[in-house]
């Protein structure tokens, strides 16, 4: 495996300098061997001349958050990271990467999760490279391969985990566990990419929902939960209302009610305390026992 070596090469401005005197330089030797007839003269400046215009090529410019690869007939010889203009073998391949911080959305996924619900997921990956040999020698399309190898670790999570958690198991799932599946998430995509000197920064979930075939069947489930979970909460709340009130009777000694009153009243609250809608009064002129 080929790692990274960071190179540091000449300042391009001084060879800028250089260059363009000796340059000037040679071709004044020319002119002048020419008038003086010196035919060696003027084939030394002429070579010395081309080696010049050879050097030339080595100059290249680095931009801010990015590398140079320099490969010496196909042989890696290191990375520039210093930005500004610079000077190295002219016989050095270059190759730009760049180790900005790059990000993307994946493509909507339908998989089928850990209980065999179809759902509908995509995530955003950020995403910067950290060792340009790796990234350029080791794989083939870097940028290709950190797209195909985060679907298919989103793919493999939206298996692996229940879209939410049913009966109160207490489990990750996930609509109900956003940072934990963000961390599984990034932790996988980020295994599935060390080979190509990429780091995986973030990724996160953007997008989740139940396939449309289901989506109107597991609404009416979650309504019925909703609904059962606020029934609960109701009928909690009215029985301690109930037992507050008989305790309170007993206790202040106001009305002396036998089993049967007592069911009767424990029924009359519980409707009027459980019911959607206002409950109509009746109010009875006799007495309790007729």
């Amino acid at each position: 495996m080929i790692r990274e070596l960071k190179r540091t090469v000449a300042s391009g401005y001084l060879m800028l300098v250089v260059l363009a005197v000796a340059q000037l330089g040679l071709a004044y030797m020319i002119y002048l061997a020419g008038n003086a007839q010196n035919i060696a003269g003027v084939i030394t400046a002429a070579l010395a001349s081309i080696i010049v215009l050879i050097c030339w090529a080595g100059l290249f410019m680095v931009h801010p958050n990015e590398a140079k690869v320099l490969q010496l007939f196909g042989k890696y010889a290191g990375t520039c990271h210093d930005s500004g203009l610079r000077w190295a073998n002219p016989f050095y391949a270059k190759s730009s990467v760049s180790v900005r911080v790059r990000n993307f959305e994946s493509s909507t996924l339908k998989v089928n999760d850990s209980r065999g619900s179809p759902i509908e997921i995509a995530a955003v990956v950020v995403w910067k490279v950290f060792d340009t040999a790796e990234a350029l020698f080791e794989v083939d399309d870097y940028v290709n391969f950190v797209q195909i190898q985060s679907e298919s670790a989103l793919r493999n999570l939206g298996t692996s985990y229940p879209y939410e958690p049913h009966d109160d198991d207490g489990g990750i799932a996930l609509r109900s566990n956003p940072v934990e599946i963000a961390h599984a998430l990034r932790d996988e995509i980020q295994e599935r990419l060390s080979q190509a000197g990429v780091t995986v920064i973030e990724a996160r979930i953007s997008h989740l929902a139940y396939a449309p075939e289901i989506a109107n069947a597991m609404l009416r489930r979650q309504q019925a939960t909703a609904i059962i979970a606020a029934r609960k909460q109701i009928v909690r709340g009215a029985v301690g209302m109930v037992h507050l009130a008989l305790d309170e009777l007993a206790e202040n000694d106001i009305v002396d009610l036998d089993e049967e009153r007592k069911a009767a009243m424990v029924s009359n609250l519980l409707v009027v305390l459980c019911s959607d809608e206002a409950a109509q009064p009746v109010l009875n002129t006799s007495t309790l026992y007729t």
